[in-house]
């Protein structure tokens, strides 16, 4: 229904067709397009697995072409977004077609694979373990994707203005939130016998420092210090992409952490789930 109305909008809009397609020829892409996508998406609305599956094939490819397109050219840049967008949908609806659910587990295979750390390792090397994950994930995370980010929303002329204010509040999150992740991860690593990462994970449930207030404060840091620095750029993508990294923690990863967690430490981490929140601090605490 959103790609019909999507066409329906190019046909009678020269905006949006401007916006979303730039110099392409609207018909010859709607020639492939409402088949494929449109007529194919409500097919596999019915339950037909192969129409699914042509659809999100060629939604993917689309975003994909349309990207590169908009890269080179420095249009229809509102059409990446809206065909990332329909990718992404028709991957998870994929999902549900396929397998009944999306395998979000797939998340926390190989490398991300819950382990708890060896016993042998000392708090130094643990604390130190730490200071380097740190390192290298804030340095992707928080300055190469960013980075690319805003590149390509400057490319796809999809920049919007930000208030004066943005820029000084941005840096105060992130100082703030930098050193939230700090405390956290010398925390974890000092007092639990492990690191941050899942493979190295710690072999004593963590309740001291800002694990007290907060179930999650590492996330809690990190979905800041990106919100921080899209502050600091201007750049109202980079911020989707810390709310949609927050989404993605929040109902892909955190179930299977927390079952991890369950698993090892059973009651105890029963309690301290019902007592500290999420998110959110409790201002008293039970």
């Amino acid at each position: 229904m959103a790609g019909l109305a999507w066409w329906v909008g190019v046909f009678l809009s020269p905006a949006i067709r401007t916006a979303t397609l730039g110099s392409l020829d609207p018909v010859a892409v709607a020639a492939f397009d409402i088949p494929l996508f449109v007529i194919g998406s409500g097919v596999a609305a019915l339950g037909v697995r192969a129409a699914a599956a042509v659809a999100t094939g060629w939604t993917v490819l689309v975003a994909i072409a349309l990207a590169t397109y908009a890269t080179i050219t420095t249009e229809a840049g509102w059409g990446v977004l809206i065909m990332l967008a329909a990718a992404a949908c028709s991957v998870i609806a994929l999902s549900f077609v396929v397998r009944g659910r999306v395998p979000t587990e797939l998340i926390v295979q190989g490398p991300f694979a819950f382990r708890p750390a060896s016993t042998r390792r000392g708090t130094a090397a643990n604390v130190t373990a730490t200071m380097g994950q740190l390192l290298f994930f804030w340095g992707f995370f928080l300055l190469i994707l960013p980075s690319a980010i805003w590149w390509l929303e400057q490319r796809w002329l999809l920049a919007l203005p930000f208030p004066a204010a943005a820029a000084p509040t941005g840096l105060m999150l992130l100082v703030l939130a930098s050193a939230l992740g700090i405390a956290s991860a010398v925390t974890m690593s000092s007092t639990g016998g492990g690191t941050p990462l899942p493979s190295a994970m710690p072999n004593r449930l963590v309740i001291a420092g800002p694990y007290k207030w907060v179930r999650n404060p590492m996330a809690v840091a990190g979905i800041s210090q990106g919100a921080a620095v899209g502050l600091m750029l201007g750049s109202w993508l980079v911020v989707a992409y810390a709310v949609v990294g927050s989404l993605l923690w929040n109902y892909a990863v955190r179930p299977h952490e927390e079952a991890d967690l369950e698993r090892r430490f059973g009651a105890e981490f029963q309690r301290y789930r019902h007592s500290v929140r999420c998110w959110i601090p409790r201002l008293r605490r039970n």
